[in-house]
């Protein structure tokens, strides 16, 4: 059994963040929702409530999407010199970095989110991705074309319009700044609607935008639900794009709602079920670590996780031995403690489906190494959960389960790890650990991923493009690659002098 650290009656005594912002923030302003209605965002520590937030709906995103649309075609944000934002950028940045303890405390309080990890990983690699798009605001340009006919020309670079952002709730002011910083670096104006469990980061950082000097109507978050806020953002007439990361249902819902209205850019950041391929010719110790940190990262609450690891056979016993006394070690608990690795399921509905899934393994044959319980009586915990002998064909080799729950298999050649690996809907991310350069360059060639990592995993880097093929998706976070999904390109054409075109 996973350790489980309780200190007592230490939830009542840790000190938890104030809650300063709970209403909608429109044109530079936090407004009730013109319904009047609220929903509680939930401590999945506890089982109580936070705070009533704002729901917003349709009404709601129509006056963001007013706001937003106002702003960009006469408000000064897409008029401004790229330098001139990318300063109001880094004013941002500055306060988002000042502020940094206190962000990461609203997520953990919110969706159980570690505090050591978000205050030393999550924040400052978010602030890393909005200082990059800060610094890129200057950095856009077209080409000059040398055209047949007698004719010359050039293309410009223009921000695409309102774009809407629809988040996650496991990555909630990471994802915020990941889809904040390029649109706003490329000019354009936004509506966020952040997943209804975890409305606190962006609220709060929505205000330190207009304190950074960001203009009103630049951003708007708009809090509610998916089927409400979230469907009338996927469908608004007014709204040029839509980028959205979540579950690859979600996705198709808001791929048809962009077709079935003004057939507005869409931007898709879906799910996984993210291969590590481990030859036997590693440091067994190394691996496992590396296998552990990948599949149990943020509480399996992550979309390249890898909760597919394929060992081949040479080490697969003493693999096993190894994962198994190494994730009993992993403390589950509160995500305010220091000594925490993993924290609760974000809410309920999450836990009860990692609870399922877990019985489902068990049911079809699969062989539970450890874990698989709940953790206390109160609290969406759950143990580490390692799972073996299992098929490509049950549930939990083939369906996201966004928990705590690895499959570990065992693999002979080369060639089946690839098939194996490739046998998925999914192709988000992959791992290779291996020490021959050889069978990284085949493998990595032959993985249907959008991004593999060979001998290393989760490394993010803001320069580095993320997204995913098959149905984990399409178009890409981070680098300019993500930038220039929130650009358009103008060509302009003029014939050249004494061209018969005059």
């Amino acid at each position: 059994m996973a350790q489980i650290h309780t200190n007592g009656n230490s939830i009542s005594s840790l000190t938890t963040p104030k809650i300063h912002f709970t209403k909608l923030f429109i044109n530079g302003q936090f407004v009730d929702s013109v319904s009047g209605k609220t929903f509680e965002t939930i401590d999945p520590r506890t089982e109580e409530k936070i705070a009533d937030i704002a729901e917003g709906d349709k009404d709601d995103v129509d006056l963001a999407v007013e706001a937003a649309r106002a702003a960009f075609d006469h408000g000064p944000w897409p008029r401004m010199s790229g330098s001139e934002r990318g300063r109001i950028m880094m004013k941002f940045v500055d306060l988002v970095e000042q502020h940094l303890d206190e962000i990461a405390a609203l997520d953990a309080l919110d969706v159980g989110k570690v505090l050591s990890q978000g205050k030393a990983r999550e924040v400052p690699f978010g602030i890393s991705v909005l200082r990059y798009y800060a610094g890129a605001a200057d950095k856009i340009y077209g080409k000059t074309l040398k055209l047949s006919n007698q004719l010359q020309g050039y293309t410009l670079y223009e921000p695409i319009g309102v774009v809407g952002h629809i988040i996650p709730w496991n990555f909630p002011v990471g994802m915020f700044l990941f889809k904040v910083g390029p649109s706003m670096a490329a000019g354009c104006t936004m509506v966020v609607k952040p997943a209804e469990q975890s409305p606190l980061s962006a609220l709060y950082c929505a205000h330190l935008a207009k304190l950074a000097g960001v203009p009103d109507g630049v951003i708007n978050v708009v809090t509610g639900y998916g089927t409400t806020a979230g469907a009338a953002i996927s469908s608004h007439m007014d709204i040029d794009c839509v980028s959205f990361t979540g579950s690859s249902e979600v996705g198709r819902l808001i791929m048809q709602a962009a077709a079935t209205s003004n057939l507005k850019s869409v931007s898709l950041e879906l799910g996984g079920k993210s291969p590590l391929i481990v030859f036997d010719d590693v440091d067994v110790d190394s691996a496992v670590n590396l296998a552990l940190m990948g599949g149990f990262a943020n509480k399996g609450e992550f979309c390249v996780c890898s909760s597919r690891i394929f060992v081949q056979e040479g080490i697969y016993d003493e693999f096993v031995t190894k994962i198994a006394r190494n994730s009993k070690g992993l403390t589950v608990g509160d995500p305010f403690e220091p000594s925490t690795v993993q924290g609760p399921q974000a809410d309920k509905a999450q836990y009860e489906k990692v609870l399922s899934y877990i019985e489902h393994g068990k049911r079809q044959g699969a062989t539970l190494l450890t874990g698989g319980n709940p953790c206390r009586e109160k609290g969406y915990y759950i143990e580490p959960t390692i799972f073996t002998d299992v098929k490509d064909d049950m549930l939990i080799a083939t369906d996201e389960i966004f928990g705590p729950v690895m499959c570990v298999i065992k693999f002979k050649t080369i060639e089946e790890a690839i098939a194996r690996a490739n046998s998925t809907r999914y192709g988000l991310a992959a791992g290779i650990v291996t020490k021959d350069l050889n069978i990284a360059n085949t493998v990595s060639r032959s993985i249907r991923a959008g991004i593999v990592w060979i001998n290393c995993y989760l490394a993010f880097d803001a320069d580095c493009p993320y997204g995913g093929y098959k149905m984990s998706g399409f178009g890409r976070e981070f680098g300019m690659e993500a930038l220039y999904k929130y650009l358009q390109v103008k060509s302009v054409v003029t014939p050249v002098h004494n061209s018969p075109w005059l």
